[in-house]
C-alpha cells in the first residue's frame, strides 16, 4: 500500500491547522525587554508608532432582562517610537446611549499600563482610576477618555476593556487599518444562529487567517418577574454558533493620495448590520427590511416625505405666477427650479432629513440642502409634475451600500423630475448649477429614488466628461525682438465653470481677476479679461484676455516654453505604488493650441519633437504635435482620459503616462540670433 498520499494529506492538514491556530505575537499583561526591539518588524516604522497587536472579540450572553447582551472585548499593544506617535497614548472609547430607553452601554475591566526600560529593567506604570473620565459627544454617544501615563520615546503601552451592550444592532465593526501600521490585527465573532447579521468587508488587504467553525452553546436568559415577590423565570436557548476569526498581518498605513473620493471606502474594515432573528419554534423576524420598506418609512416620515403627498394647497397662490408664460411641463419645471435656486439660500448639507417643515422653509427662504430640494420636489408635485426625491452619498462621505438598505450611508438629497419619459436630476441648493446639472461630488455610484419601489439609480464619475480648450496667438512686437503680444481664449469645462461662478458669488469677480493676474509673473502679464456665458448656468463659461511676453533683444538665444502658463509642471501621481483606485471626478478632454511668430532676426535652433502616446490600449491618449514654417510655429496638445476610475493594477501605467506629459510640457523652443 502506498502511504505517500496519506502523508502528504497529513502534512497539508497540519500546515493549515497551524495557520488557523497561529496566535498574536504578544502575551498581554507581560512585557519583556525583548519586546522593545522592533528591528525585525515587517512594517514601516517611520510613522512614530507601531500597533504591535490589535485584537477585538464579540460574543453574546443571556442577561437578567429577558434578552441578550453583546459583549465586546478589545486588547491593544503599541510601541511608541518617537514623538510623532504620542497621540496614540490618548484613548477615546465611544459608548452608545439611548435617549428613548434611558439606557447606555457600560464599560468594565478597563486596564491600561505604560512600560519603560529603566536601569535595564522593565518598569510598569498603571493608569489610575481618577485619570479616567467621561465626556458626552452627542445625544447618542458618551466618550470614555484617558491618557496613558509616563509616555516616552521607546515606551510600550497596552490597554484592554470590555463593553456590555443591550443594543444588538451595535455589533462592533472592526478596522484592520488606520493611521499607524499594525503588525497583527484580529477580530473574533462568536455568533448564535438565531441572530442574523449581514457581513460587509471592504479594503484591498487579503486575510492572512480566515476561519469559521461551529460550536454548540446553551444560553440562559432570566425573565424578570412582574411580581416583586416572585422569582425570575429562566429560559434556556440552544444554538449552533458560528465561530469566526479574521486576521491581517503587517497592515500598512493607507495614505490619502490625490484623486481619492473618500479614504474610508478603501480602508480594510469589517462591518455588521442586523438583518433578522429566528428562534426555535418562532416565526422569522425581519429587521433590516428591504429597499421598499426603507422607502415606505421615508415617505411616511414627517421629517422627509410625508408632506410631499399632501398636495400642499398653501403653495397655490405663489405658484400662479410661476405658471405664467409656460406652455409645457418642461418649461414650468425650469421656471420652478430657477425660482427655488435664486430665492432660497442653502446653509449647507445636513443629511437627508428636513430641519424644519417645508412650509417654514418656504416662508424664511433658507434651509439646508434637504430642505431646499424637498421643497423643490413639493412645488413640482403641486403642479402635477412627476417629481420624487433621490437619496445618495456624496464622494467625501463614501459609497452607499448597493445591496443592503442602510439608511445611515446616505447623506444628500436631490430631486428627480420625470417629464415626457425623460428623467431630469435637479439640485436647487447651488446657485451656480444649471437645470439637470448635479454637483461633481454627487457622482459616487449607487443612489435610490424614494418611491414605492425605491428604484436604484447610478451616478458614476465615468459618465461625466469635462472638456476644456485653450487657444493662444502670439505676434511679434516690431520694436523689440523676443517680445510678443497676443490673445488667449479659453473654453472651460462645465465644472471648472462652476468653480469660477462660485468664486464670483462668494468673493466677487474682481478678486478672481486679481488672483488670475498674479498667476502670471516675470516676463508674462495679462490684461483686458472678459467672460462669456457667465450667468448661463446650463453652459460652460468662456474667457479671453490679452497676453504680453517681454524679451531681451540682446540675447543671442531666446528660450521659450510653448506651454506658456499651461501644462503640467509635476506629476499628479507621486507615490511609487498605490493600493486602491484612482478616483478622478470625471473624464477629461483638454486641448491646447498655440500659434507664435518667430522673432525678427532669429531662427529656430531647437524645436521639441512631436509625440503621441496611448494609455492602456484605448483608455486615453496624449498628443503633442508641433510644426514650423518660415514665420511661425504651431503647437497642438491634447490629453484625453476616457474613464475617471483606474484600478490599482493600472496605476503604474497611469503614473508613467503623466510622467511623460510632464517631461514633454517642460521642453522649450530655442531661438538663435541670425
Amino acid at each position: 500500500m502506498n502511504k505517500c498520499p496519506i502523508l502528504v494529506f497529513l502534512c497539508i492538514f497540519l500546515y493549515f491547522a497551524g495557520i488557523a491556530q497561529e496566535k498574536a505575537p504578544v502575551k498581554f499583561n507581560h512585557v519583556s525587554i525583548e519586546d522593545f526591539d522592533i528591528s525585525k518588524l515587517k512594517v514601516d516604522t517611520s510613522y512614530g508608532a507601531v500597533i504591535i497587536a490589535d485584537i477585538g472579540s464579540s460574543s453574546f450572553k443571556g442577561n437578567q432582562k429577558g434578552w441578550f447582551t453583546l459583549v465586546y472585548t478589545h486588547q491593544r499593544r503599541i510601541k511608541i517610537i518617537n514623538k510623532k506617535g504620542f497621540d496614540l497614548s490618548s484613548v477615546e472609547i465611544p459608548l452608545y446611549i439611548s435617549s428613548k430607553s434611558n439606557s447606555e452601554e457600560t464599560i468594565e475591566n478597563l486596564k491600561a499600563s505604560t512600560y519603560n526600560i529603566e536601569n535595564g529593567v522593565v518598569v510598569e506604570t498603571k493608569l489610575k482610576k481618577e485619570a479616567i473620565f467621561k465626556d458626552k459627544q452627542d445625544k447618542n454617544h458618551l466618550l470614555t477618555k484617558f491618557t496613558l501615563p509616563v509616555i516616552k520615546e521607546g515606551s510600550i503601552v497596552e490597554y484592554s476593556y470590555t463593553i456590555n451592550s443591550d443594543f444588538l444592532f451595535n455589533l462592533q465593526p472592526w478596522t484592520f487599518q488606520g493611521d499607524y501600521p499594525r503588525v497583527w490585527s484580529e477580530y473574533n465573532l462568536d455568533l448564535p444562529n438565531f441572530f442574523e447579521y449581514a457581513f460587509m468587508f471592504r479594503g484591498y488587504n487579503n486575510f492572512d487567517i480566515k476561519t469559521n467553525k461551529k460550536s454548540y452553546t446553551n444560553y440562559v436568559v432570566n425573565e424578570p418577574s412582574a411580581d416583586a415577590g416572585t422569582r425570575s423565570q429562566s429560559i434556556s436557548v440552544s444554538s449552533e454558533n458560528s465561530i469566526n476569526r479574521w486576521v491581517i498581518k503587517n497592515v500598512p498605513v493607507l495614505k490619502n493620495e490625490k484623486f481619492t473620493a473618500a479614504l474610508e471606502n478603501h480602508i480594510s474594515k469589517l462591518e455588521f448590520q442586523m438583518a433578522g432573528q429566528k428562534f426555535p419554534d418562532m416565526p422569522h423576524t425581519d429587521i433590516m427590511g428591504n429597499w421598499e420598506t426603507l422607502s415606505k418609512k421615508l415617505l411616511e416620515d414627517e421629517d422627509f416625505g410625508l408632506k410631499l403627498a399632501k398636495g400642499n394647497p398653501w403653495l397655490s397662490d405663489d405658484m400662479k405666477d410661476l405658471k405664467t408664460g409656460t406652455v409645457n411641463q418642461l418649461e414650468q419645471a425650469k421656471k420652478i427650479y430657477a425660482f427655488v435656486k435664486n430665492n432660497f439660500k442653502s446653509k449647507g448639507n445636513h443629511g437627508i432629513y428636513l430641519s424644519v417643515p417645508i412650509k417654514e422653509s418656504f416662508k424664511v427662504k433658507t434651509g439646508y440642502v434637504a430642505d431646499v430640494n424637498l421643497l423643490l420636489t413639493a412645488m413640482l408635485k403641486h403642479e402635477n409634475i412627476d417629481a420624487e426625491p433621490i437619496i445618495l452619498s456624496t464622494r467625501s462621505n463614501g459609497f452607499a451600500n448597493q445591496f443592503y438598505p442602510l439608511i445611515n450611508r446616505f447623506n444628500y438629497v436631490i430631486c428627480q423630475a420625470n417629464i415626457d419619459g425623460v428623467n431630469y436630476y435637479l439640485d436647487a441648493s447651488k446657485p451656480y448649477l444649471g437645470f439637470n446639472k448635479l454637483p461633481e461630488f454627487c457622482y459616487n455610484g449607487a443612489a435610490r429614488v424614494v418611491n414605492t419601489l425605491c428604484t436604484p439609480v447610478f451616478f458614476y464619475a465615468d459618465s461625466v466628461m469635462e472638456q476644456k480648450m485653450t487657444s493662444i496667438m502670439l505676434f511679434n512686437n516690431a520694436e523689440k525682438p523676443g517680445k510678443w503680444e497676443g490673445q488667449v481664449n479659453k473654453s472651460f469645462g462645465y465644472y471648472e465653470s462652476c468653480e469660477i461662478r462660485e468664486q464670483f458669488l462668494n468673493n466677487g469677480k474682481e478678486a478672481f481677476e486679481k488672483k488670475l493676474k498674479e498667476t502670471f509673473s516675470g516676463d508674462y502679464a495679462i490684461d483686458k479679461i472678459h467672460f462669456e456665458a457667465e450667468t448661463n448656468y446650463e453652459s460652460p463659461m468662456r474667457m479671453s484676455h490679452t497676453l504680453t511676453i517681454d524679451g531681451n533683444d540682446n540675447n543671442k538665444l531666446i528660450y521659450f516654453n510653448p506651454m506658456v502658463n499651461e501644462g503640467y509642471h509635476e506629476n499628479l501621481f507621486k507615490s511609487a505604488e498605490r493600493k486602491y483606485p484612482v478616483e478622478m471626478p470625471c473624464q477629461m478632454d483638454d486641448t491646447y493650441l498655440l500659434q507664435i511668430e518667430i522673432p525678427e532676426g532669429y531662427v529656430i535652433d531647437e524645436l521639441p519633437k512631436s509625440a503621441k502616446v496611448s494609455l492602456n490600449e484605448g483608455e486615453g491618449f496624449f498628443e503633442y504635435l508641433i510644426s514650423k514654417s518660415d514665420k511661425e510655429i504651431n503647437l497642438r496638445t491634447r490629453i484625453k482620459l476616457k474613464k475617471a476610475t483606474f484600478l490599482p493594477e493600472d496605476y503604474e501605467t497611469l503614473r508613467n503616462f503623466f510622467d511623460f506629459i510632464v517631461k514633454k510640457d517642460a521642453e522649450q523652443i530655442v531661438f538663435k540670433k541670425k
